[in-house]
């Protein structure tokens, strides 16, 4: 499983693509492949949001990331996966996070990647400022699943 914390803007789709089709570790035998992207909006709490800096401290998220992923194979039967998660300056549109799991089955997969980005929402180290039309403020706590 692999793991890309990024401060530049990605593309999940091609992303997904070549990791899937990368000629030197292919993934193989899988019979399903659930995939999360999550895009940043240009509103919260009713108000619109023009741009948002993500924060973290890179060895602790590192550690808990992969903490989680290494959790999520334990608990299911999962043949790979890959995480991308942005920081830094991030615009409405913009993608924040690709979390893709590959399995032979499709339960495998879907709760494996819900279990990552539940994880990922509510308890990875994160932080969020988010600029509005009359100043900054910093995200207390993450909106519902």
């Amino acid at each position: 499983m692999q793991i890309y914390i990024r401060q530049e803007s990605f593309d999940p789709w091609r992303e997904l693509i070549k990791y899937q089709n990368n000629e030197t570790n292919p993934v193989l035998g899988f019979g399903a492949t659930s995939v999360f992207v999550g895009t940043m909006r240009d509103y919260n709490e009713q108000e619109n949001v023009t741009e948002m800096t993500l924060e973290h401290y890179p060895k602790m998220t590192e550690r808990h990331l992969h903490a989680i992923c290494t959790s999520a194979q334990e608990k299911w039967d999962i043949i790979d996966g890959l995480v991308i998660h942005r920081v830094g300056l991030v615009r409405p549109g913009d993608p924040i996070v690709l979390v893709a799991i590959w399995s032979s089955h499709r339960k495998q997969a879907y709760e494996a990647n819900r279990f990552i980005m539940e994880d990922l929402k509510s308890k990875a180290p994160f932080w969020k400022k988010e600029q509005l039309a009359n100043g900054q403020r910093w995200v207390e706590r993450n909106t519902p699943g």
